[in-house]
């Protein structure tokens, strides 16, 4: 593959070229990953960034209606958006219905749109683990806005907001009691809290969630990346578009403040760091899984289990076979 045509294209805009070099970051193959490795080092330097928007939200609560309707309106004002989605994966099969696109199928024809879903496989986080890749490379083909949607909510799906600039939480309306079914540890980290569905019948009991919500987060300590009033609940309705202006101002306006005073940039920085050491060990798991290494741990292990090896001597065997002290 010819990577410095392909990385032209790529600055570009071509979303073709932009769909191929996802699908060589998300390959498994060891020459396909050499060259994801050199194509974005290439790409590295361009200097374009995106606003990168992270979503997560119960199922049932319209996490694609919500957005295509987001991304419509973001057209509409002349960004170019582009949507992440990840699906999940079998547990039998491995397998996955990639069915984001066709549930926003006005957004996918739009010109100034890409939309690219991929599978979370066994990776934990509700995001694939190429994902952050495939942020940078349509960061690169001159994206504005970038929005990760992640298979579910909970704490294994806070992954995504250390890819992200903003973390979405979208909700639906429900009783009070539906606090106690979200954990803290998703509301800690979300920057807004979106109660889809405010329209028709379900409008009054949208605003009485968003009230309990917005309650909830007053209790919460507020932390240095926060400007005043924020993290804050907001009711929308991805039906009628009611709230997605005043969502997306208060995107724009915390994404600003964060902006003028640093945080911007030092999140981005500590995201980078993280990721690398989560490559890291990716890495060191990766050299457990040779045969030789596995068949020695599934052999110290059987030793373990019948009382014969205690289990830190074997985890030491294992890694003095890795070369590690």
């Amino acid at each position: 593959m010819d990577i410095e045509a392909l990385s032209r294209r790529i600055l570009a805009g071509e979303r073709r070229a932009l769909a191929r070099a996802i699908t060589l970051a998300e390959s498994a193959r060891e020459d396909h990953r050499a060259q994801a490795e050199a194509l974005l080092a290439r790409l590295a330097g361009s200097g374009r960034e995106a606003l990168r928007i992270g979503l997560s939200g119960t199922p049932g609560v319209g996490k694609s209606t919500f957005i295509e309707a987001l991304g419509l309106h973001l057209t509409g004002r002349g960004s170019r958006v582009a949507v992440l989605a990840v699906d999940p994966s079998s547990a039998r099969s491995g397998g996955s219905i990639l069915g984001d696109k066709t549930r926003m199928g006005r957004l996918a024809r739009e010109e100034s749109a890409f939309i690219r879903p991929s599978p979370a496989g066994s990776q934990l986080g509700g995001v694939a683990r190429r994902t952050r890749d495939a942020v940078a490379l349509c960061e690169a083909a001159g994206f504005d806005v970038v929005i990760v949607e992640t298979v579910g909510v909970g704490q294994s799906e806070t992954a995504v907001a250390q890819m992200t600039d903003l973390f979405l939480l979208l909700l639906a309306p429900a009783g009070g009691d539906e606090l106690q079914g979200v954990k803290r540890g998703i509301m800690e980290i979300a920057d807004m809290i979106l109660v889809n569905k405010a329209d028709g019948e379900l409008k009054a009991a949208a605003e009485r969630t968003r009230t309990d919500y917005a309650s909830a987060l007053k209790l919460m300590r507020r932390r240095p990346q926060d400007a005043e009033g924020y993290p804050l609940a907001l009711s929308v309705s991805a039906l009628t578009g009611a709230g997605l202006e005043e969502a997306v101002q208060r995107m724009e306006a915390l994404a600003e403040w964060r902006r003028a005073r640093g945080f911007w940039q030092a999140r981005r920085e500590e995201q980078a760091r993280h990721w690398f050491e989560e490559e890291l060990r990716a890495g060191l798991a990766a050299l457990l899984e040779a045969p030789e290494i596995a068949a020695e741990i599934e052999r110290l292990g059987a030793a373990v289990a019948r009382g014969e090896r205690p289990p830190g001597a074997a985890a030491r065997a294992v890694l003095a076979r890795l070369g590690v002290k």
